[in-house]
């Protein structure tokens, strides 16, 4: 590149095909391609050298969307490029672009033009008035983003979290803007290391080292149909096993089989839901990836089986760097295969991690990736159900782990990478390195059991990570303000196109006190990914080491969302359809709101339910924002008109819920696991007095046969006036066959609780309900 300073200029000459409007700017150039009607690429590079498509590219290709039909128009002043949903206007002296409503609203409006110099380059946009920005992957700080400076560069922190530590170990560089008439989003296509900075008074900068400009921005105009579009473009979450919705177990570290198959024990005895253990990297051979301590993990498939025997799955932590080591056979094979990445000079780039000097594959090449699936199979042959990658921002170690290790660097940024005809460094990939070893996880074993779905979890990830793997927040601390944080990092996750997500329940680092522990288990059991997982060190963090009362309340909680797994396992069927959040801030049903903006303590899961944890120590009320219309107190069934603050009484063994006026929650009896029996009966809890509908989906829960249409849904609305509530329930619909069983429906109308018990057999069906 060039380092001459550059700008936009006028525009020269311009040219429309087909979806793509070409215009000369001066030195840069500028392509403007409609790939939906309410999606648009703008990319800017001066001299008009456009990059190619990349493998590791992590959006949709453009080809593979359709042709649109498009209108060109101008005026003397300007180009106008019309789909059906909104207009690109490119200024024909400047070259500045801003995007229209239908109504001639401007949003995403160029302040001024970009600039590029020496090896990097900028843009800014115009803040519009009351509007408000959100997402940018894993951040501190708060929910709404004015005044923060983001940087896109996935890192293992110093400080484990807090709102000032940026940048964390995920990197998203997108955004959704909302105000009160209008929603957009926004995604920057830079793998590079990047900033937002949203620190100046009516400005959004970006500046990023590279030189091709390249965003993508989804009209709504509501805030949902935003994310709907984004996740057309970056992917969607495939559909879990049910099984990976249960509760996961897990520390740094379970030593031996014995203490595993011990906490397992107690699960059961002490009738604690629980699906899934964790065994963190002290399970491995001197942490290399790939074996096991003979000492301790004797005959890891027979503690597989018997942990499967008694409905645990087993999850075990896989890092990036494998151990120099000529007796190794991973390293041995790797190096043979060249599948390590490499310097300039064509030597191993090393660096240090748990097993000491370490080398690093590279996993932006298939072959590869292939690479890893098939020694990752060896795990799974052994009866491992789900991967937990960590450590791969990647991170290396400043000095040997076995002398103390110190803090975090990254690998050279002049590493090479990439397959042979497209070569790059590692200052480009970095950001991707997570992502792509979740996507060697996720093929591996998908390749290993084409038809049965596993688990993958990632501590580090970038835009499309969705794609490969759950996320979490990584490495958090006992303590109020990280439980605080993880509600706003969640929301923001799933603003971000990512909603499988989780954060350590209790904090990673030190010792959570009961009643901390206690509030953390309440909401932490209805994060989407609902983890405990405490460090080496620490005190224990199971949930019966805190005394009876908290234990009841762990018991209680996870009770709660396994009973729940029915309307959960919708909401994430739904995800994976539409590119929906588990977790909803407030204003993604409610947008005219404005007082929903800033609420950042309380989340709705789905559309229908809506929790206001306690989040302060000593705490037993709180306030509680109710949107418009009708809510339900979920445990006293008190009846609530909304548009208004109300108190809630939280005393230690409840965390304020309430459901919305309309919803009709399915349920299922209490398990212990997930697969523990069949939901029978399946309960409907309905709240009247206003209309609303929820589609219920039913799959074995395991294979990939619904992609085959081997599911169902059951259509259900409710209906209701002073006098009479009325229960439509559809035919079941679908391949998925469901034995008969009971369905029992309750009515809670604040007045009474009324209950139905009939026959499911799939057939349509109408359940009257007498209000007098």
């Amino acid at each position: 590149m060039s380092k001459d300073r550059a700008i936009l200029g006028a525009v020269r000459e311009y040219r429309l095909d087909g979806n793509e409007l070409w215009v000369d700017c001066g030195d840069p150039h500028m392509r403007v391609t409609f790939l939906k009607p309410e999606l648009v690429r703008v990319r800017i590079v001066p001299g008009g050298d456009f990059a190619p498509q990349h493998s590791w590219d992590v959006t949709k290709p453009d080809q593979e969307f359709k042709v649109i039909p498009l209108e060109l128009q101008q005026t003397q002043h300007a180009l106008f490029l019309n789909s059906s949903a909104f207009t690109v206007r490119v200024d024909k002296d400047t070259a500045l672009v801003e995007m229209l409503t239908p109504d001639g609203k401007s949003f995403f409006a160029d302040l001024i033009s970009p600039v590029w110099e020496d090896d990097h380059y900028w843009f800014t946009k115009r803040m519009e008035e009351n509007e408000y920005y959100y997402g940018f992957g894993e951040r501190g700080g708060q929910m709404e983003k004015h005044g923060q400076t983001m940087r896109n560069w996935t890192t293992d922190p110093v400080q484990p979290q807090g709102a000032f530590v940026d940048p964390m170990y995920i990197a998203i560089p997108a955004y959704l803007a909302l105000r009160k008439d209008i929603a957009y989003g926004v995604f920057v296509n830079c793998t590079q290391d990047s900033k937002f900075d949203l620190s100046y008074p009516g400005e959004l900068r970006f500046e990023a080292k590279g030189e091709e400009l390249d965003v993508y921005i989804a009209f709504g105009p509501q805030p949902m149909d935003v994310l709907s579009q984004l996740s057309d473009l970056l992917g969607k979450m495939p559909l879990p096993p049910k099984w990976a919705l249960g509760y996961h177990q897990s520390r740094w570290s379970y030593g031996n089989e014995q203490v595993v198959s011990q906490i397992a024990k107690t699960f059961r005895e002490k009738e604690i839901p629980c699906d899934v253990i964790h065994l963190d990297i002290d399970y491995m051979d001197g942490y290399r990836v790939f074996t096991w301590d003979e000492e301790r993990f004797p005959d890891p498939k027979e503690m597989a089986e018997s942990l499967a025997d008694n409905g645990f799955h087993l999850v075990t932590i896989i890092d990036p760097g494998v151990k120099v080591d000529k007796q190794y056979a991973v390293y041995e094979d790797g190096v043979e295969k060249e599948m390590f990445i490499r310097n300039a000079k064509g030597k191993l780039v090393s660096g240090f991690v748990w097993p000491d000097e370490s080398v690093f594959p590279d996993f932006s090449r298939k072959d590869v990736r292939i690479w890893w699936g098939k020694w990752q199979n060896r795990l799974k042959a052994n009866g491992v159900s789900g991967i937990w990658n960590d450590m791969n921002e990647p991170v290396v170690f400043e000095k040997p782990f076995s002398q103390g290790g110190g803090r975090g660097e990254n690998l050279p940024l002049d590493s090479i990478q990439g397959p042979p005809e497209e070569q790059t460094t590692h200052a480009v990939l970095h950001n991707l390195y997570g992502s792509q070893m979740a996507q060697a996880s996720y093929e591996g074993l998908r390749h290993f059991k084409p038809n049965e779905r596993a688990f993958h979890l990632s501590r580090s990830g970038f835009a499309g990570i969705q794609k490969w793997s759950a996320s979490w927040m990584g490495d958090n601390g006992s303590c109020w303000e990280h439980l605080e944080l993880s509600v706003r990092q969640l929301i923001n996750m799933g603003l971000s196109n990512v909603p499988f997500v989780g954060a350590d329940i209790g904090g990673f680092f030190g010792n959570a006190t009961p009643e901390l522990f206690a509030r953390w288990m309440q909401i932490g059991a209805l994060y989407p990914f609902s983890r405990g997982h405490t460090c080496s060190g620490t005190e224990p963090h199971e949930p019966w080491v805190f005394g009876e009362e908290v234990e009841n309340i762990v018991r209680d909680s996870l009770k709660l969302r396994y009973q729940l797994l029915p309307y959960l396992y919708s909401v994430f069927q739904r995800a994976s359809e539409k590119g929906y959040p588990i977790w909803r801030g407030l204003f993604l049903h409610y947008p005219e709101d404005i007082n929903t903006y800033h609420i950042s303590d309380q989340v709705l899961i789905g559309k229908y339910l809506m929790v206001a944890p306690i989040l302060h120590p000593g705490q037993r009320a709180r306030q509680v924002y109710l949107p418009a219309g009708t809510w339900y107190d979920w445990w006293e069934g008190t009846r609530y008109e909304g548009g208004r603050y109300i108190l809630a009484e939280a005393p230690l063994n409840r965390m304020p819920m309430y459901a919305r006026a309309g919803a009709i929650i399915p349920m299922s009896p209490a398990m212990q696991y997930t697969s523990e029996k069949a939901i029978d009966p399946l309960t409907l809890v309905c709240y009247p007095d206003e209309d609303g509908h929820f589609k219920l989906y039913e799959d074995d829960g395991i294979s990939y046969d619904y992609l085959q249409g081997k599911s169902c849904f059951t259509s259900c609305q409710i209906h209701s006036d002073e006098k009479n509530v009325f229960i439509t329930i559809a035919a079941r619909e679908g391949d998925y066959q469901i034995p008969e069983r009971k369905l029992v429906v309750v009515l809670r109308d604040g007045r009474q609780y009324q209950q139905k018990t009939i026959k499911d057999i799939g057939l349509a069906q109408e359940i009257h309900f007498d209000r007098n």
